[in-house]
């Protein structure tokens, strides 16, 4: 999936700015969360990278548990709040 985007991000939008925002579940204190989805943010940009897009068209930014896709209390429901989500803007 990362790889189709970096893809897509290089050569049918070359100049767009791309916010990579880190998400987790709502489990850990909040400070963890804030740092585990930073972490996350911080990955997913790495890997853009040596996929070839110019870091400074990248940056981060972590909302830890907050804006969850998912509001149940199970497995299943956390695993798809922890993510990194794209945004892309011109």
């Amino acid at each position: 999936m990362l790889y189709k985007n970096a893809t897509f991000l290089k050569v049918k939008s070359p100049i767009a700015k791309i916010e990579i925002q880190g998400h987790c579940d709502e489990r850990g204190t909040n400070n963890y969360n804030i740092s585990l989805a930073e972490r996350r943010a911080k990955s997913t940009k790495i890997y853009l990278v040596s996929l070839g897009v110019d870091p400074k068209r990248i940056y981060n930014i972590s909302f830890g548990e907050e804006n969850p896709l998912c509001t149940e209390n199970k497995e299943i429901c956390w695993s798809k709040n922890r993510r990194a989500h794209f945004r892309i803007s011109s």
